[in-house]
């Protein structure tokens, strides 16, 4: 080997479990090294830290899942915590915003007569106060907002499918169209929208990151599967102050 980028090349492309504890620069451009968007890492587990992960912004994206007034605290189906997601997002989608990446949010979007609401209690309904996004989340960034759910008969927590799997929201072409190979998702709630957003992004070929500090989901138990079945799917989990 010759030099610290040869080195890395070497490392990345020839090992299937790294632990790696160094930050190495990358020279090769997202195309050249398919779905490389971090280079520092320690470990994956759900249940354990990341060390600083170092994106190349130019090929990453940042969702926002659902940050809205209904699954906040106080809302039709308001999560407990659910509102101590929106700081480390924010500080993320500023990060994002000034480094040159992509921030896009999600809504749901529903009619009066939405099928959901015999299964949940009636919320985000379009038009009203609890489909509006937290007013503390910080809407400057956000390059596009997906609206999701918005048809009478089919519900949507996945950013990318209705819930018939076959209704695409349009986000995978947009992110595709603009290279992007990293997700990093965050927001509400753990269990059901990011867990649904996460997974598809996974299957669609994209290196997906959800934020731990960043996320809260409506049980313990089924967000404690819901973690369980992200880490098996091969996603990485961190922390927002890790991500730079």
């Amino acid at each position: 080997m010759h030099g610290k980028s040869a080195y890395t090349k070497d490392i990345i492309l020839n090992m299937c479990t790294v632990f790696i504890r160094h930050t190495f620069i990358l020279k090769e451009s997202c195309q050249k090294v398919k779905n490389i968007a971090l280079v520092s890492l320690s470990i994956t587990k759900y249940d354990k830290q990341e060390t600083i992960m170092t994106l190349d912004f130019s090929c990453s994206a940042l969702i926002i899942v659902d940050i809205q007034n209904d699954f906040c605290p106080s809302g039709e189906l308001g999560i407990k915590n659910g509102d101590q997601v929106i700081e480390p997002m924010n500080r993320l989608a500023s990060l994002f915003a000034a480094n040159g990446g992509r921030v896009i949010a999600t809504q749901d979007w529903h009619p009066a007569d939405h099928s959901s609401f015999g299964l949940w209690p009636r919320h985000c309904v379009q038009g009203t106060p609890g489909a509006d996004f937290h007013a503390a989340l910080n809407l400057k960034p956000v390059s596009l907002i997906i609206r999701k759910g918005f048809r009478s008969s089919i519900d949507s927590y996945s950013a990318f499918f209705e819930n018939d799997r076959k209704t695409s929201t349009g986000l995978d072409g947009f992110l595709k169209a603009l290279s992007i190979e990293t997700l990093v998702l965050g927001g509400l709630a753990t269990d059901y929208c990011v867990l649904y957003s996460a997974l598809d992004a996974v299957k669609l070929g994209y290196r997906t990151i959800v934020v731990k500090d960043a996320v809260r989901g409506v049980e313990a138990a089924s967000t404690e599967q819901a973690l369980k079945l992200l880490d098996e799917a091969g996603i990485i989990f961190t922390e927002s102050g890790a991500i730079e």
